[in-house]
């Protein structure tokens, strides 16, 4: 006990004077080796969710690729590589989620495929939007013949001292620079790369038959994948009022009047693991403004929803979020969810509440 004692003093004391976190300074005391030394993470094609992440400040990463795609909106379906970029591509823009074009996802895919001989480090977080890009680029890599133990998955769902963490780029770059020296950073086994592949080939499949199986998966290397699954699960129109968790959450904030940003906010918190951007939040709103009875009274109304737009549950929207009445039995609905293509009044598959699982 007091050897365990001594030691966390000198822990304690290395992090005073180094300002390297508890886990970091303890690695470095006990003599333990980051996954990756300095140079091979230098000459590593590093991947992210998204440039808020300061990498370029890390000074680990000389080569950078943002997968910029908001997977959990818009068709993703099992089609070819170049066809799959068209669609997304169509869908992003249509969406007002990136204006970049079919040529940002093409030179995405181009630099990691240029990389193929080398190393591949990925930095990225626990929510849905992050581990749906995660299966996308290790089932790509896996597809080019990568082999697993050159490639290193750095993913964490929280951070000491940050009581909400929302993501990596809430860190500064000394924050992000320990990472590799963490539990959060592992390569990656061949095991880890056929489950990712499964998981894709499950998202992008025209039946969520395969989704249970992702969600009831325990894995050590893709930890929070399975949890990830659950929450994608949930977007399926619900047995109780055939609303997906998001939009009843949508609904459940705009009970109280207020503008858009603010029911996103409202809505955001509702969430173990934010994963939602302010866009495409607003774009459910829209949608369930723009159904035959509205859920939802915009002000004005007539233009895309901002910030400033203001929100209001309607009657119809208020019996809907009570289940009194069902979203889809009286709007139907016209969306994707990967490969699924949802539409109509009369939908095969739900999210039974009682049963918490997929049904028919």
């Amino acid at each position: 006990m007091t050897k365990q004692a001594d030691f966390k003093r000198r822990v304690r004391a290395r992090m005073a004077k180094t300002g390297e976190s508890y886990a970091v300074a303890r690695r470095r005391l006990l003599g333990e080796q980051p996954a990756f030394d300095g140079d091979r993470m230098a000459a590593a094609l590093h991947i992210s969710n998204g440039d808020a992440t300061d990498l370029a400040g890390t000074g680990l990463a000389r080569r950078i690729v943002f997968w910029r795609d908001v997977l959990h909106e818009g068709p993703v379906p099992a089609v070819g590589r170049e066809e799959l970029r068209r669609v997304r591509a169509e869908f992003l823009a249509g969406a007002h989620a990136d204006d970049r074009g079919e040529r940002m996802l093409l030179e995405r895919d181009a630099a990691v495929v240029a990389n193929r001989g080398g190393e591949y480090v990925l930095w990225f977080e626990a929510d849905l939007y992050d581990q749906l890009q995660i299966v996308e680029i290790l089932a790509l890599l896996a597809e080019l013949g990568v082999a697993a133990e050159a490639v290193t998955l750095i993913c964490i769902g929280e951070h000491p001292g940050i009581a909400r963490f929302g993501g990596l780029g809430e860190l500064r770059a000394e924050q992000l620079r320990e990472l590799p020296a963490t539990r959060a950073c592992a390569r990656l086994s061949p095991a880890a790369l056929e489950l990712a592949t499964r998981a894709w080939a499950a998202f992008r499949a025209p039946t969520p038959e395969g989704l249970p199986g992702i969600a009831a998966v325990r894995s050590g290397e893709l930890r929070f994948l399975g949890e990830a699954f659950e929450r994608l699960s949930r977007e399926y129109p619900s047995t109780r009022d055939g609303l997906s968790l998001t939009e009843r959450r949508v609904l459940a904030a705009a009970a109280q009047e207020g503008t858009a940003g603010e029911v996103f906010v409202r809505a955001a918190a509702r969430e173990a693991r934010p994963y939602l951007g302010d866009t495409s939040c607003f774009a459910i709103m829209d949608r369930l403004a723009g159904v035959p009875y509205p859920l939802l009274d915009l002000r004005p109304g007539g233009g895309p929803v901002g910030r400033g737009t203001v929100v209001r549950l309607t009657a119809v929207g208020a019996r809907v979020l009570a289940g009194e009445e069902d979203h889809v039995r009286i709007n139907g609905v016209d969306r994707w969810i990967g490969g699924v293509c949802l539409s109509g009044r009369e939908v095969r598959w739900r999210w039974d509440e009682g049963r918490e699982a997929l049904t028919t």
